[in-house]
C-alpha cells in the first residue's frame, strides 16, 4: 500500500503496478456487481482480460469471489477442480495458497470440512496453511471488497467523518487514502487512514512506541461502508520518496544533508504547515555529506526495527513511500499494514502475502512465489534489515542495486528471475555507482545487510545500527576501514614489520644514552681495555639477551600476530579467541615494556659483574652506574610502549574490533590503557629531570667534566622525546575515545 501521511503522489516507477492493481480491483468490482444484480451466476470467463500477463491473476481473484457467492448460495457449489478443468490456465502453475485456503472458507459455512483432502491433493500449499483457517470473517484475497472500494472513492477533503474534519490529501493508495485532518474532540491535528477493513495495522503498531515509530492513536470502524479509520501522529516532513526524488534532480556535487532538510521543508510548505525552526537535529544534518546523511537516517531506522523485533513484528514493507519525516529530519516507520506480529493471537503469516517487491529479499520473494517451499513464517527482521539496505542503497546512488526491469513481478518468470538475482552478490558495477564519498563502513554495511544468504547479514537491527553509527564518526571510521592506499591501508593486519622496527627504538635510544656515559666514565676511570671488555660483553648480551627477548614475546604475544594474520588470509575465528585478541593486542606495548625492562635489569647485573673483576671499582662511580643503567632502561622502556601501542591500537585493534562483537570488558580495557599511558608518559617527563642530577651525582668534578657532554644531551634528547611522546600521548587519546564510541555505542547514543 502506498497510502502514507505527509506524502504527496506514489513513486512514478510503481504507476504499472498500480494500473494493474487497479485494473484487476475494477475486474472484481464489476465482476461482484453481476453476481448482486442478476438472479443467474455471470459468466466468469466473460470478465477475464485479454493481456496473457493479467489473465492468470485475475482468473484466481475472480475464482475467489465466485466461491464465495456460490457457497453462500447452495451446496455442491463448484470446487477448484471444476474451475481447473474449465480454465487449463489455471493448471499451468500450482495454485497459490490463498486460493485453496479461499475454498476451505468458502466450503466451511456450510460444510464440515475434512481437511486431509486437502493435504492430500495440495500438500505443498497446505504446508503453507497454518492455524486459522476457520477463523470468521477471515479473508486472504489480495483485492477490494466491491463496497469498500466504492465508498472509498467518495471520501474527499471538507468531509467530517466521525469526529474528524479532513482538511488536506496526504497520500493514496489502491485501498487507502490518508488525510490531514483536525480532531475535533481534542482540537490537534491527526494523519487520518480511511482504508478497507482488513489486516491487523492497528493491532501491530498498538504494541509499539518509539521515536522512529509512528504513533497511532486509536482506530474506528465504518461498518456500513467496510471500511476502517484509523488516526495517529501526523508527520509534517513527507517520506523519503520526496527525498528521492529531489536527489534525482539534484548532480551527485550538490547532495548534502541539506538536500534531506530542503525536501522536508518542500513536504511541509505544501502540507500548510509553517516552515520548521532552527534546531539542533537540522544544524547536525547541515553539516553532514550525503553518505553521512543517508547513514544517519539509516541507524535510526534500524534501531526501530530493532524494537519491532524484540515485540514479535515485522514490517515486510519497507520502502521510501513508508518512511516518514518530521519537521527536523528525524524519520519514522508507517504502514505496518501487512507486518505480521507474532504475539497477536490467531495471527497467521499466510494471511499477510505482501509488500513491494523491488525491496524484497530473496526469502520473502520466495515466499511470494506459488512454486517455493519458503512461507511467511519463515520471514525474520534480517528480512526487513535487506529491504532497509535497498532503501538506503537507492538513497545513495538514486536506484536500487537490483535492475529488474518495468514488468518485474508481474509473471511467475519474472519474479523467479528477481529471485535468482538476489541469491547473488551485488555486482561490482553496480558497487562503482556508490558516490566517491561513501565511507568504506557504509559500503561494507549495506553489502553485508544485502547478502543473499540471512545468516551472512546482520543478526539484528542494533548490530547495523552500531556499523551505521561508526560511518558517520570520521574519526573511528578512519580506524576501522583506513584509506585503501594509505600505507597504513596496505599494511593493515600486518604487524609483524611495523611492532618489530617500532620496538626497537626504545632499545637503541637507551642504548645509544648508556653507551655514550658509561663508557666514558670506564675508559676515564679504568682505562681503555676495561672500556673494550665491558662495550665486547655489551655486544654479546646483546646477541644473545635480544633473541631471547624476541622469542619470549612472540609466545607471549603471538595472538597479536597470528590472528591478524589468519583474519586477512580469509581465516574465520570464534568470539572467544577474538576477544583474547584484543586484549592481548592492547597489552602488547605493556608487555614489551616488562620484557625491555627484565632485559636491562639482567644486563645490569651482569655488567656489575663483569666490572667487579676489572678491579676496585669507587662506589659512588658504582652507584652512578647503576643509576645511568636505570635511566637508560626507563628510555628503552617508555619510548618502546608509546610507539609501539600506538602503531597497534591504531594499524591493527580496529581490525579485530570489526572482526567480532566486543562487550563491555573492551570498553574496560581501553580506559585502563588511557589510565596507563599517562604514567609512562610521567616516566618520560621525569627521564631528563631525573637523568640530570643521577648524572652528576657522586661524581668528582672531573669525573662530570668528562660526561658533561652526555648529560646536555640527556637533558636536551629528553625534552625533544618527551614533546613526541607528549604528540603521541594525544593522539593515542583521540583514537582511544573513538574506540570507545565504537566498542560501547549505547553509551554514547
Amino acid at each position: 500500500m502506498d497510502g502514507h501521511l505527509g506524502a504527496t503522489a506514489p513513486d512514478p516507477g510503481a504507476d504499472r503496478a498500480m494500473a494493474t492493481q487497479t485494473a484487476l480491483s475494477s475486474l472484481v468490482a464489476l465482476f461482484a456487481e453481476k453476481w448482486q444484480s442478476g438472479d443467474n451466476p455471470p459468466d466468469l470467463s466473460e470478465h477475464l482480460p485479454a493481456e496473457a500477463a493479467l489473465r492468470r491473476t485475475a482468473l484466481i481473484e475472480l475464482i475467489k469471489v465466485d466461491l464465495q457467492e456460490r457457497w453462500q448460495r447452495s451446496d455442491g457449489a463448484l470446487r477448484l477442480a471444476d474451475y481447473s478443468a474449465q480454465f487449463p490456465e489455471l493448471a499451468a502453475a500450482p495454485l497459490p495458497p490463498d486460493l485453496i485456503y479461499e475454498e476451505i472458507t468458502a466450503r466451511s459455512h456450510r460444510d464440515e470440512i475434512d481437511l486431509s483432502e486437502y493435504e492430500q491433493d495440495y500438500p505443498t500449499q497446505m504446508a503453507r496453511i497454518t492455524e486459522g483457517f476457520d477463523v470468521d470473517g477471515l479473508r486472504t484475497t489480495m483485492l477490494a471488497d466491491p463496497t469498500a472500494l466504492d465508498a472509498l472513492d467518495t471520501i474527499n477533503p471538507g468531509a467530517t467523518i466521525d469526529d474528524f474534519d479532513l482538511l488536506l490529501p496526504l497520500g493514496h493508495g489502491a485501498f487507502a487514502r490518508v488525510f490531514l485532518a483536525r480532531q475535533r474532540s481534542l482540537g490537534r491535528l491527526v494523519a487520518v487512514k480511511i482504508s478497507h477493513d482488513r489486516g491487523s495495522e492497528p493491532q501491530t503498531l498498538a504494541q509499539l512506541d518509539h521515536d522512529h515509530i509512528v504513533r497511532v492513536f486509536d482506530q474506528r470502524q465504518i461498518t456500513d461502508q467496510h471500511l476502517k479509520l484509523m488516526y495517529m501522529q501526523y508527520v509534517p516532513g513527507g517520506t523519503l520518496l520526496g527525498v528521492l526524488r529531489l536527489l534525482r534532480r539534484t548532480p551527485p556535487a550538490r547532495r548534502t544533508g541539506r538536500l534531506l532538510l530542503e525536501a522536508i521543508d518542500a513536504a511541509a510548505t505544501t502540507g500548510g504547515v509553517l516552515a520548521p525552526q532552527p534546531s539542533a537535529t537540522r544544524a547536525e544534518l547541515e553539516r553532514l555529506s550525503w553518505p553521512e546523511t543517508v547513514a544517519w537516517l539509516g541507524a535510526r531506522l534500524a534501531t526501530a526495527l530493532d524494537y519491532a523485533n524484540h515485540r514479535g513484528v515485522l514490517h515486510r514493507d519497507i520502502k521510501p513511500a513508508n518512511v516518514l519525516l518530521t519537521a527536523d529530519g528525524q524519520p519514522k516507520l508507517a504502514d505496518f499494514n501487512i507486518s505480521f506480529s507474532r504475539h497477536l493471537p490467531g495471527a497467521n503469516p499466510v494471511a499477510y502475502f505482501g509488500g513491494s517487491l523491488p525491496y524484497m529479499s530473496p526469502e520473502q520473494l520466495e515466499a511470494c512465489h506459488p512454486q517455493r517451499d519458503t512461507t511467511a513464517a519463515d520471514l525474520d527482521t534480517r528480512s526487513d534489515l535487506y529491504a532497509l539496505a535497498v532503501v538506503l542503497w537507492e538513497l545513495l546512488t538514486g536506484r536500487v542495486p537490483f535492475d529488474d526491469g518495468h514488468a518485474a513481478g508481474e509473471t511467475e518468470e519474472s519474479l523467479h528471475a528477481m529471485i535468482e538475482r538476489r541469491h547473488r552478490p551485488v555486482e561490482p558495477a553496480t558497487t562503482a555507482t556508490l558516490p566517491e564519498d561513501c565511507p568504506t563502513v557504509l559500503r561494507h554495511a549495506l553489502l553485508t545487510c544485502l547478502s543473499p544468504e540471512p545468516d551472512d547479514r546482520y543478526a539484528t537491527g542494533t548490530d547495523l545500527a552500531q556499523q551505521l553509527e561508526l560511518s558517520q564518526d570520521r574519526a573511528a571510521r578512519d580506524l576501522v576501514d583506513p584509506p585503501e592506499h594509505s600505507l597504513r591501508g596496505r599494511l593493515k593486519m600486518r604487524p609483524m614489520p611495523v611492532v618489530t622496527l617500532s620496538s626497537l627504538l626504545g632499545q637503541l635510544l637507551g642504548g645509544l644514552y648508556l653507551t655514550s656515559h658509561n663508557l666514558i666514565l670506564i675508559r676515564h676511570e679504568l682505562g681503555a681495555d676495561a672500556a673494550g671488555q665491558i662495550a665486547r660483553l655489551g655486544a654479546l648480551a646483546i646477541l644473545i639477551g635480544y633473541p631471547a627477548a624476541i622469542a619470549v614475546l612472540l609466545f607471549w604475544c603471538r595472538l597479536v600476530l597470528l590472528v591478524p594474520d589468519g583474519l586477512r588470509r580469509g581465516r574465520q575465528f570464534d568470539e572467544r579467541v577474538l576477544a583474547k585478541a584484543r586484549g592481548d593486542t592492547l597489552a602488547c606495548g605493556d608487555r614489551i615494556a616488562v620484557v625491555t625492562f627484565a632485559g636491562w635489569l639482567a644486563a645490569m647485573g651482569v655488567f656489575l659483574a663483569e666490572l667487579h673483576s676489572l678491579g676496585t671499582v669507587p662506589t659512588g662511580l658504582a652507584v652512578h652506574l647503576i643509576a645511568a643503567n636505570l635511566v637508560a632502561a626507563a628510555v628503552a622502556v617508555v619510548y618502546s610502549f608509546f610507539p609501539v601501542t600506538f602503531f597497534m591500537l591504531r594499524w591493527y585493534y580496529p581490525g579485530l574490533v570489526a572482526a567480532g562483537h566486543t562487550t563491555e570488558a573492551d570498553a574496560a580495557r581501553l580506559h585502563r590503557l588511557v589510565r596507563r599511558s599517562r604514567v609512562y608518559l610521567g616516566v618520560a617527563a621525569s627521564v631528563p629531570l631525573v637523568g640530570v642530577p643521577a648524572g652528576l651525582m657522586f661524581l668528582s668534578p672531573q669525573q662530570q667534566q668528562a660526561v658533561l657532554g652526555t648529560i646536555v644531551g640527556l637533558c636536551v634528547g629528553g625534552l625533544f622525546a618527551f614533546m613526541i611522546a607528549l604528540r603521541t600521548f594525544y593522539a593515542l587519546e583521540s583514537d582511544l575515545t573513538a574506540l570507545d564510541r565504537i566498542v560501547s555505542p549505547h553509551r554514547h547514543a
